[in-house]
This record gives structure tokens, C-alpha cells and sequence, in this order.
């Protein structure tokens, strides 16, 4: 297949020799202020795919693939036979009970608020837990003692020491059955700090797990949850398992999968996500005034190759062709070399974490991700952008054109 003769012209124009140095300069300006955008434009799409990631594969470790909430009310109190009807589902392959409650904590004289969880027995086969323990067994019950596992910023606010088996954390929880003034305004319980989790940074400092009886015992309600959690096998459809527990539970409840229990806090990093996007994309359209620069300087440089295009029967729609070809041209150029830079900083970020992240996180460096996704959206975003930037470049050549054949 033969190449348009406005594509071959426009190609000469970029790469052939001007009459002034400074063409060629303005053009190699432009051409690299584009490629440093593109490769800016990806690594931002990448890191934030790595942040996104690294925070999925953190929060497996906590959330089930299901979670059934009461729609009414805070807590609710399942049904036996129901329970046994969804673990006999061959689609489930376990199903933990859990309760969640809002505590003051005390521990040698330090105090702080913190969102209690207690969990069953069954809660390590439905989520991965052992694997964000920083120290510590997921042990909640030795006989008549209760043990807690703290996350990590709690724990570091509280200054608790975890190897003490001699110290306790006092958790005091309001009394919920309170009818006079002289009535104990909070029930009190204890248990023996045993290590330490983290997730993620809001999640550490605000969650204890406690075992389940322990906290029923708190609240004073031997059946109540505020969660059944379930884990499902491999290749089960959530959907149809969502319907047919909505169905089964007699209780009005909602069913969550992993991605709708965090749907707030994804949806905000996907607006930071795009929003940091916008900001470079913005940065780019500025970069781009060069690439107006360099065309309308070629095009004053070649004032007279077209009247000799002219001549030989080119129309000014051609002639507006070869401008706008040639700023995709310096646009496809940069591209190239942005996403050259781009895989190399990818390639080197992954291998061997060039740039390292602050203390105190799960990783030692910043997560990263490159997708295929991100080449078309970037692709796209610079040749709208060298569009726009060839636009009146191309116009001003094709009325160049039309005057010269007037005259």
C-alpha cells in the first residue's frame, strides 16, 4: 500500500532541513516536552493501579467475597436452619459470624476509642488474616482468658506491649439495659493483648478482634451479629448467591461482595486517579503551545514549496494534510519516546524499587502497574491534544495556499 503524498511531505518537513536552526530546535522542544508528558501521564495511571492493587490483595485478607448486613437496625440474630442451609451450598466454602461494636479502650492508664470486632472460629478459613499479622497468633480464647490482636496504630497509640502477658486492656462498653442513675453506666470486660495487624492506616487504628462470645457478652446478647461473612469457591457466581440468601433470610438484609464493602474508598481513589490525570493532562496542553510554535514556523518556511505544490495541482485541503500530519507526526514521535521512558522507569520501579516508599507501610517502594489500557487512554489524550495544537498552523497554510493560487 503506497503512502498518501501529503504523508511523505509531512514527514520531510519534520525530520528534513530548514532554513532556520531554530525551527528544527522549537520542533525538538515540543516533540520532548510531549514525550515527558505521555510518560508522565502513564506512571501516574501505574502507580495509582498499584496503590489500587496492592490495597485489593491487602483487603482480601480481611473482606469475604459476601457480606449479609441488616437493613434494619444495627444488629440482627440469623437463624439457625438458615445457617446450616447456606453452608450446605456447594457454592460456600465456609461462613463466619462476626460482630461489631464501638469500645473505649484502657490500657495503663491510655485511652482510646476503637471499632471491636468479634469474629468465630470460622473467621480464619473465610478471610486470609495470618497473612497481615505483623507479630502474634490469631488466637482469641485460651480457655477462661480473652486475648485481642490490635491494629498496629492503635496499638502504637496506646503503647501497648503485647509480650506483657501480665497486662490487660480494660474495655468498657455502654450498658445498653441502663434504666436509673444508679444504674453501672458501662459494662466492663478484659482481655490480654497478643499482637498486632495492619491493613491499611485507618483501618489499624481503629480495629480490635476480640472473639465473638466476648463481645455478645459486652453487649449482653448471646445471639446477635452484625455480619455473616462468607467466603465462596472458585468460580461460584456472588450474584446468584446474593439472591438466593436475600430470598432464604427471612430478616431484611443486604448483601455486599468484596468490591461493594469498600465501593466508597475505591471510588475516591479512582477520582483522585483521574483527577491527578487532568492536572498533567492540562500541563501536556500547555507543552503543546510549542508544538503550535514549531508548525507555525514551518509553515512560514515553507511559503514557497507551497506555490510549488500549487503549481503541480495540490488544493488547500492538501495542503492543510500535510500541517496536520505533521504535528500527529511530532505527536506519534514524542508518544514513542514517552512510553519508552515510561516501560524503562516501570521496568526498574519493579525490579528493584528505585523509589522507595516512607517507613512504616506494608512495601519498601512504591506499588506500580502499568496496562495495556493506559497506552490506548494516554495514546489518545496526546493526538486529541496535537490536534488541537495543529489546527490553526494547518488553517493558516491552506489560506496560504488558496491566496498564492488566487494570485
Amino acid at each position: 500500500m503506497r503512502l498518501s503524498y501529503t504523508v511523505l511531505i509531512a514527514w520531510r518537513y519534520i525530520l528534513g532541513k530548514k532554513s532556520f536552526q531554530a525551527i528544527n530546535i522549537i520542533t525538538g522542544i515540543s516533540m520532548f516536552g510531549i514525550a515527558i508528558g505521555a510518560a508522565a501521564l502513564l506512571l501516574i495511571l501505574s502507580v495509582f493501579n498499584g496503590f489500587e492493587d496492592l490495597l485489593k490483595s491487602l483487603y482480601n485478607a480481611i473482606y469475604t467475597d459476601l457480606k449479609v448486613y441488616a437493613i434494619e437496625g444495627k444488629y440482627f440474630s440469623p437463624d439457625s436452619a438458615d445457617l446450616a442451609t447456606i453452608k450446605a451450598w456447594p457454592e460456600v466454602e465456609a461462613l463466619s459470624l462476626t460482630l461489631e461494636e464501638t469500645a473505649l479502650l484502657d490500657y495503663q492508664g491510655s485511652q482510646d476509642i476503637c471499632i471491636l470486632k468479634g469474629v468465630d472460629d470460622q473467621f480464619r478459613n473465610v478471610t486470609a488474616i495470618d497473612s497481615v499479622l505483623l507479630d502474634g497468633d490469631f488466637v482469641l480464647q485460651q480457655g477462661e482468658v480473652s486475648l485481642a490482636i490490635l491494629g498496629a496504630g492503635l496499638a502504637s497509640r496506646l503503647n501497648v506491649n503485647h509480650q506483657n502477658p501480665y497486662e490487660s486492656l480494660t474495655i468498657y462498653m455502654p450498658n445498653r439495659h441502663q434504666r436509673g442513675p444508679l444504674d453501672i453506666p458501662f459494662t466492663r470486660q478484659f482481655a490480654y493483648p497478643v499482637g498486632r495487624f495492619s491493613i491499611k492506616q485507618d483501618y489499624d487504628y481503629q480495629y480490635v478482634f476480640v472473639s465473638l462470645a466476648f463481645i455478645r457478652s459486652l453487649v449482653e446478647s448471646p445471639d446477635a451479629v452484625t455480619g455473616i461473612e462468607i467466603k465462596l469457591r472458585p468460580g461460584a457466581n456472588a450474584d446468584k448467591i446474593k439472591e438466593k440468601i436475600i430470598a432464604l433470610i427471612k430478616t431484611p438484609v443486604n448483601v455486599k461482595n468484596k468490591d461493594e464493602q469498600n465501593a466508597a474508598f475505591f471510588k475516591l481513589m479512582n477520582i483522585e486517579k483521574w483527577i491527578s490525570f487532568a492536572v498533567v493532562s492540562l500541563t501536556l496542553i500547555i507543552v503543546s503551545f510549542n508544538l503550535v510554535s514549531a508548525l507555525w514556523m514551518i509553515v512560514l518556511d515553507k511559503r514557497k514549496d507551497i506555490s510549488i505544490l500549487q503549481s503541480m495541482g495540490a488544493s488547500p485541503t492538501d495542503v492543510r494534510k500535510i500541517f496536520m500530519r505533521s504535528g500527529w507526526m511530532i505527536c506519534f514521535l514524542g508518544l514513542m519516546i514517552g512510553i519508552i521512558m515510561a516501560v524503562g522507569f516501570y521496568i526498574l520501579q519493579k525490579q528493584f524499587g528505585i523509589v522507595p516508599i516512607p517507613e512504616g507501610f506494608v512495601v519498601d517502594s512504591y506499588p506500580i502497574e502499568l496496562r495495556w489500557i493506559d497506552l490506548l487512554i494516554v495514546g489518545i489524550t496526546v493526538f486529541v491534544i496535537g490536534t488541537l495544537a495543529a489546527l490553526l498552523p494547518a488553517r493558516k497554510a491552506s489560506r496560504i495556499a488558496a491566496y498564492i493560487r488566487k494570485e
